[in-house]
């Protein structure tokens, strides 16, 4: 277990300073990094639910993700990256919660998720963000906007995280691919951002 918590963490590290280097460059970088990110995880996608009814209407959900990310970060740069930053958060402080915690199972969906995880999520998802937010003085976010903000975003992500494990298990796998050390596959890592961004340029479009 240690060493899969170890792989897991090394790996997390790698991959947001790869994603944040594209986030930031912008441009040909970004477009590229994006598309490369959209075919993995449309062919995992395919791989998972290629024989269900349900395979376009997920692939249309894809490019509508994707879209969204594309439009956030060229429009709201800085809020872009709070939104990963929150959905990050999200992942880690669940998945820390919930080891050091443990208790009451959230859902029979995914039987890793439990309530202290849930809390954890929140509570790491909530002080990154404020933090990003004060050292950046993006003075537009008044702390009360900010934590409905945060508290909407964080819960979308963790709706994502969950719709992707019933998913797996209805297609009878733990992990999309194996592309990513302790992680599984690229829709592994990104479920929750997947639905948080079209979400948050929702939002953000009408703050």
């Amino acid at each position: 277990m240690n060493q899969e918590i170890t792989k897991r963490i090394l790996s997390s590290i790698i991959i947001m300073a790869i994603a944040f280097f594209f986030i930031i460059k912008g441009s040909f970088f970004f477009i590229f990094f994006l598309s490369i990110c959209f075919f993995i995880t449309s062919f995992e996608w395919y791989k998972m639910t290629k024989n269900k009814n349900y395979f376009l209407l997920g692939l249309a959900f894809l490019i509508l993700s994707f879209l969204s990310a594309f439009l956030l970060r060229n429009i709201f740069l800085k809020d872009f990256i709070l939104v990963i930053l929150i959905c990050i958060s999200t992942d880690i402080g669940g998945f820390v919660f919930g080891k050091i915690f443990k208790g009451p199972k959230l859902t029979k969906i995914s039987p890793n998720k439990t309530y202290s995880g849930m809390i954890g999520s929140f509570f790491l998802s909530i002080i990154s963000a404020l933090i990003y937010t004060n050292y950046y003085d993006l003075v537009y976010w008044t702390d009360d906007i900010l934590l409905i903000a945060v508290i909407l975003i964080s819960s979308i992500s963790q709706i994502g995280d969950l719709t992707i494990s019933y998913f797996k298990r209805k297609s009878k796998i733990k992990n999309t691919g194996k592309i990513i050390p302790g992680h599984g596959g690229v829709l592994d890592r990104i479920d929750g951002m997947l639905f948080a961004i079209p979400f948050a340029f929702i939002l953000f479009n009408y703050l």
